[in-house]
């Protein structure tokens, strides 16, 4: 594999993020590391064509998004939909979740998994 400039730069960004991630997000990451959710192996901070998604299961070719309240601002929202349909697009399903969400009640996140697995095929 060719490692072009552009690619090492989105590496870089995404090693970043993934060291300065919030308490919401590395709650996220506790729940569904190594494969705690039934097996399936997520990824942190892991590019999906031009974005890096939070978190991303490349075989259930879904992404976990965790959002601070930035996100309920209109043009960060029509940012995220655009995104979204971007990815989905490319074949991807996206989940999101506020950081409330991901603190007060994880327990959603992995019933919102399951629930994806029971609709696709693999």
């Amino acid at each position: 594999m060719r490692v072009t400039a552009l690619t090492a730069n989105r590496i870089t960004f995404a090693r970043q993020l993934r060291q300065s991630s919030g308490l919401a997000e590395q709650k996220v990451w506790g729940q569904l590391r190594s494969g705690k959710i039934d097996g399936h192996k997520f990824r942190r901070q892991h590019p999906v064509g031009r974005y890096i998604a939070d978190f991303a299961c490349e075989r259930l070719r879904l992404i976990i998004e965790i959002d601070g309240s930035i996100h309920a601002r209109d043009d960060i929202a029509l940012n995220d939909h655009l995104r979204q349909t971007e990815l989905e697009t490319l074949g991807w399903s996206l989940l999101r979740f506020s950081n409330e969400q991901a603190l007060a009640q994880p327990e959603l996140i992995a019933n919102a998994i399951r629930d994806h697995v029971r609709t696709i095929d693999i």
